[in-house]
């Protein structure tokens, strides 16, 4: 069960007090509250109840509430314990909180403060959960949930891990950041979290970049009949519809600064207002965000708010690139020609081995979504049973990006800049120094197809690098 899902325990023996804050947390979108008069009854609640957080009062008849603060510390350290009481006593307070008491609160407690002292509450019970959840996946080599993850071809160990990940957080009502380059399968992965989640709401995506400040509010929010030129109705926007499920925000990255402002707001309160209406809905909705910007860098560069990075990022998701998942290529190459192949109602070509190495030196810019494309096109030329080669050097040598991205500096053993980025051009020993070492590491130190990326025979490639081990 979620932290969510469990309920708030208060306990007085006050009558009206109950009603009161009951009343506080109702309006505050808390509706699972469970209230408890009498002091004796707390324990053989919980024994046969679980619950996100206990408030309660010091002083009650039968059982003090310092006495069922230690009882239930005791039984159940894992949950938080908020005191609430009429009396203001700074070594009262410091018992309390020695005792194991979450926070101290004292009557009358204002509303935003009591509000923010359970929020705070709920977030570290997350957290708590959060953590053995990522000592359990990690510790075991299994995933729970294979078979979520099914669209998602791969045998690479660090999308296994990312895997793992999501486990461990799916159940959390914390936003989930993914972040990476246009083609790895962003959305793939938020389907997956949600599917995993258990939510029992919709799974709804939109595209936030280009949206103004207007449009996003009424996207996300809905609008009220009147609001603006052309609300002839209500309406309802995206985080109504996705009730109680998920709401993915691509490209987060390009979101302006007033609507980073009103997501934040959204995420810390948990509530919003439609256009044109002062009334608050309630928001049970997840948010995945997905970006291929460097948010961080973003926000050193004061283009994107600090405090919401934080909020999104609390589970931060990075998908490796193809060209650091060189293994997952055989088995992408050949569901791609399975599905080309269907799509195109052509039988299956087969490939010369010389493909998969021609591929594994490639650093594709466009990731998964390039070779697919790629595949796409060389089924739909090919016209013998095995595929032509000539069709991807082809569409390889188009792409200006096929240019290595870094080069040997002369210090040695050091990556700098290309030309272009630090000015400083390489020799060409650099250079073959940085493709012989980016060769061997892409082919895994198989000599064999190393030489074959570079075009060059195996007993060359010996040669140089003997050469190397000389200089």
């Amino acid at each position: 069960m979620a932290v969510s899902e469990k309920p708030v325990v208060l306990v007085d023996d006050e009558d009206q007090i109950l009603l009161s804050y009951s009343t506080i947390l109702k309006t505050a979108g808390m509706d699972n509250i469970i209230t408890i008069q009498d002091s004796k009854k707390v324990m053989p609640f919980l024994m046969d109840h679980e619950a996100s957080v206990v408030v309660l009062d010091l002083i009650m008849p039968h059982l003090s509430g310092g006495e069922l603060l230690n009882k239930i510390k005791n039984d159940y350290p894992n949950i938080p314990v908020i005191v609430m009481t009429a009396i203001n006593d700074i070594e009262m307070a410091v018992n309390c909180m020695k005792a194991g008491a979450f926070d101290y609160l004292v009557k009358p407690v204002e509303k935003s403060r009591f509000i923010s002292s359970l929020h705070k509450a709920f977030e570290i019970l997350e957290l708590q959960v959060e953590v053995c959840n990522l000592k359990h996946h990690l510790l075991s080599e299994q995933l729970n949930n294979r078979e979520a993850f099914s669209s998602i071809i791969t045998q690479s160990r660090k999308m296994i891990s990312v895997f793992h990940y999501i486990e461990a957080i799916a159940g959390s009502d914390r936003p989930v950041c993914i972040s990476g380059e246009t083609g790895v399968g962003k959305e793939l992965l938020a389907r997956a979290t949600y599917n995993i989640s258990g939510r029992t709401g919709y799974f709804v995506a939109v595209n936030v970049a280009g949206l103004d400040d207007t449009m996003f509010s009424d996207t996300l929010f809905g609008h009220k009949k009147g609001a603006f030129s052309g609300a002839d109705s209500d309406r309802d926007g995206l985080i109504a519809k996705a009730g109680g499920g998920s709401l993915m925000l691509d490209e987060i990255g390009d979101l302006n600064e007033h609507s980073q402002l009103k997501l934040l707001r959204l995420l810390e309160e948990r509530q919003y207002y439609p256009l044109g209406s002062d009334v608050s809905h309630k928001s049970n909705v997840r948010i995945i965000a997905t970006t291929n910007k460097d948010l961080k860098n973003m926000v050193a560069n004061g283009r994107f708010r600090k405090d919401l990075y934080y909020r999104l990022c609390t589970h931060l998701i990075q998908i490796p690139p193809l060209r650091e998942r060189l293994e997952d290529i055989p088995l992408l190459l050949d569901h791609f020609l399975d599905e080309a192949s269907l799509t195109l109602s052509k039988r299956k070509p087969y490939y010369p081995d010389e493909l998969i190495t021609l591929l594994s030196g490639y650093h594709f810019p466009g990731n998964i979504r390039e070779l697919q494309t790629m595949i796409v096109d060389a089924v739909a030329r090919h016209k013998s049973g095995k595929l032509s080669m000539g069709t991807f050097k082809h569409k390889i040598r188009q792409n200006d990006e096929a240019v290595p991205t870094h080069f040997i500096s002369s210090e040695k053993g050091k990556l700098s800049e290309t030309p272009g980025q630090s000015g400083v051009l390489p020799t060409l020993k650099e250079s073959e120094a940085y493709l012989i070492s980016e060769a061997l590491k892409r082919s895994e130190g198989n000599q064999r197809r190393a030489a074959e990326m570079l075009g060059i025979s195996r007993q060359a490639l010996n040669k140089r690098l003997k050469r190397s081990e000389q200089s």
